[in-house]
């Protein structure tokens, strides 16, 4: 009786430590695939050819003068901008980077959701993308403050951050010491989330319209 008592123990021990371990295997899959994106971009960044990122499954190669299959600060920028499905909200002082500028109307044209919030004097200088993505059918809200708008973020599908020191300007990507902080963490991309629509919801133009006769300037950052 007392051998087939411990061969019993036994047996029940080693379904225990089975089931443990799939347990454990299977957690640890989990994490893996859930592993939450923290992703840090500095600039300048190196002037390389992004036509690939574009048009990826285009049979003809860009033969332009710029260095091709090259991955920057820059490249990754867009990828992440780019990987929108349903939703952008872009919080952006100054833009003028028609990269950029092309990345967001193509998401236009794919029929994500895009809501812009700028500068209200930016919005008019001279080579801002602001009147372009307008002419697009853009939803675009200008910050009516005393103050600047000075905010540089972008949330994708309501779960992605984008934000930094980087203004949407060709001088910030190429010329300035900059950063840009990506993560999918929901402590850090919910405030943002919070602050756009505060903003937003702020500068409804049923209350503030964006003036039209603001004088060009030449674009500083």
């Amino acid at each position: 009786m007392s051998v087939m008592w411990t061969v019993k123990v036994v047996s029940l021990g080693v379904v225990a430590l089975s089931f443990s371990l799939e347990l454990l295997g299977r957690l640890f899959c989990r994490l893996r695939s859930g592993r939450t994106l923290h992703e840090v971009l500095f600039f300048p960044s190196e002037v390389a050819c992004v036509e690939h990122i574009f048009t990826p499954t285009s049979a003809h190669p860009c033969f332009c003068s710029l260095p091709h299959g090259v991955e920057t600060s820059f490249t990754r920028l867009l990828r992440r901008i780019l990987s929108a499905s349903s939703s952008l909200d872009l919080c952006i002082f100054a833009f003028s980077n028609m990269d950029l500028s092309r990345a967001v109307l193509t998401l236009h044209s794919r029929g994500v959701t895009i809501r812009v919030l700028t500068d209200k004097d930016y919005a008019a200088i001279t080579g801002s993308q602001i009147g372009v993505l307008r002419k697009a059918g853009i939803c675009v809200r200008c910050d009516m403050g005393s103050v600047y708008m000075h905010h540089k973020f972008a949330v994708v599908d309501g779960r992605l951050l984008v934000t930094g020191s980087l203004n949407w300007t060709l001088t910030a990507v190429q010329s300035n010491m900059e950063n840009i902080l990506v993560t999918e963490e929901p402590e850090l991309v919910q405030p943002f989330i919070k602050e756009f629509h505060r903003l937003w919801v702020r500068n409804d133009p049923a209350t503030y319209l964006c003036s039209s006769d603001q004088k060009p300037n030449q674009i500083k950052h």
